[in-house]
């Protein structure tokens, strides 16, 4: 008996294998795993399994017809309740409500609510009209929507100048005098008053005050040796 020849034998079987799988249906290669395409579905179109008709959602491995409030279209996706609201609407208990833009207000990028207009602010879901002090100026950093201008500080409603004396600067600090003194000075009262420092010390971080010198100590208003 003659010897079988292994290597013709592998590709025979080879051959036929893939033979086998071009046989069968593209429809069974795309369910794989998935089981049958349920009714109102169609096979995905790359890769396997299926996916629900346009109309249609996922629920309980079925397509199940999407019922779509009024002023809502249909998303792209399967999954989830498949519609969103229009611009102008907005979600309510499954529903579509219309968004109720007050006066001097605006739709949001999104459109699902509203914004007021620059110069006003939200009080009560109205839009009133922001009241901006002489010398001031409107801003969103502030709760008031205002705030002053250079050289002045808030009091209540209004913008008041702020007193600088001499040798000083103003701070733009919202508390406090408004006001710091230049460095050498020290604030006393409403004025900058020259620092006299003894011997032996030099201004500190802050320019307004000092310090001893290495290595002397501070003791009654003088620098001396520890």
């Amino acid at each position: 008996m003659g010897r079988v020849n292994m290597n013709g034998l592998q590709a025979t079987v080879s051959a036929a294998i893939l033979a086998a799988l071009f046989t069968i249906p593209f429809d069974c290669v795309a369910q794989s795993g998935a089981g049958a395409i349920p009714q109102n579905a169609h096979a995905k179109k790359y890769g396997s399994g299926w996916t629900c008709d346009p109309g249609f959602r996922i629920s309980a491995r079925k397509c199940v017809r999407i019922k779509r409030p009024p002023n809502a279209y249909l998303t792209k996706g399967s999954f989830g309740q498949g519609w969103q609201c229009k611009r102008g609407f907005r979600e309510s208990n499954r529903k579509c409500v219309a968004v109720k833009v007050p006066r001097n207000a605006f739709l949001n990028a999104y459109g699902e609510s509203w914004e007021c207009h620059r110069g006003y602010r939200n009080v009560d879901k109205t839009c009133r009209k922001i009241n901006v002090p002489v010398h001031g100026y409107l801003s969103d950093s502030t709760e008031s929507g205002w705030v002053c201008e250079r050289g002045y500080r808030a009091a209540g409603s209004s913008c008041n100048a702020v007193k600088i004396p001499k040798n000083g600067f103003f701070s733009g600090e919202a508390y406090g005098r408004g006001w710091e003194c230049e460095r050498g000075f020290r604030g006393v009262d409403n004025a900058c008053v020259q620092i006299d420092m003894p011997k032996n010390a030099h201004l500190d971080y802050s320019g307004n005050d000092w310090e001893c010198d290495p290595p002397f100590g501070k003791r009654q208003g003088a620098c001396v040796s520890r």
